[in-house]
């Protein structure tokens, strides 16, 4: 099996199976249609083969959507429809597909019912406000921590500044540990942005390049060899550092300059969000 122009971390085929939505693009056997499920788990580990050993591909937050297509000893393989991203997920953290109306605003939150559940920045929930809360089929959520999804963040910088001190964890999309990739996915979802996942993947895709003459501004992306940051201003970038191990602000030149010690071109592009 060959497909030389699909990249497998968005494009699901594995064996002999493929989503269906690759029939015309690589020969297999089988074709799935996949099914819609949501997470109901605060965090579920998107794993890159079924087991709790393998690479961490990425994360799903509670409220998203995955695209079910096989499901073997416990693990379901898919995609999340929120970025395509493909990877094995534990079944248990899987339901039948709900709808969303808010989603979590701030670093965490705890959704209070029978079981407390901890939610992180950009997980989506269901429900009505019932005063100072806003009251879903699991539990309650403080009003203040969440935000209708029709009405996103103006600025996604804010949203990234949340998690300053969260723990560098590749693959990590939470409070609780996440990578560079992941706070720009999370912090442009908050400002109402749906992007892909891995840093060259945005760098192909978001927003549009600056030109050299032009200065860099509050939220434009920078992007560096396996790596991306987004200004708090002229000068200062917010990133998730595997170098200081948290997320962190510091002076662009100071990024540079470190990356520069193993990599001749250290900026690879910047790029700003209209």
């Amino acid at each position: 099996m060959t497909a030389p122009s699909l990249d497998p971390r968005i494009h699901a085929y594995r064996e002999e199976i493929a989503d269906i939505a690759l029939a015309e693009k690589i020969a297999l056997p089988h074709y799935v249609e996949p099914v819609k499920r949501s997470i109901r788990s605060g965090l579920a580990d998107l794993r890159t083969e079924a087991s709790d050993d393998a690479e961490l591909g990425s994360q799903l937050l509670y409220g998203e959507r995955f695209a079910l297509l096989d499901e073997q000893d416990g693990w379901a393989w898919g995609y999340g429809l929120h970025d395509n991203f493909v990877g094995f997920v534990r079944t248990e953290s899987l339901a039948p597909a709900f709808d969303t109306t808010h989603m979590i605003a701030t670093s965490s939150t705890m959704l209070a019912g029978k079981i407390s559940i901890e939610l992180g920045m950009g997980s989506f929930v269901a429900g009505t406000q019932g005063g100072d809360r806003l009251v879903t089929a699991d539990g309650a959520i403080p009003i203040s921590d969440v935000l209708p999804i029709d009405a996103p963040l103006d600025d996604p910088v804010a949203a990234a500044e949340m998690l300053i001190g969260a723990p560098y964890l590749l693959g990590g999309r939470s409070v609780r540990g996440i990578d560079c990739s992941g706070i720009v996915q999370l912090s442009l979802r908050l400002a109402g942005h749906s992007i892909l996942r891995d840093s060259d993947m945005q760098q192909a895709s978001v927003g549009a390049e600056l030109a050299p003459e032009q200065a860099s501004m509050r939220g434009d992306l920078i992007f560096f060899p396996q790596h991306v940051g987004m200004m708090v201003d002229d000068e200062r970038l917010i990133h998730a550092s595997a170098h200081t191990g948290t997320v962190c602000v510091e002076p662009l030149v100071d990024v540079a300059a470190r990356i520069g010690e193993t990599h001749e071109t250290p900026i690879l592009a910047r790029r700003r969000i209209a």
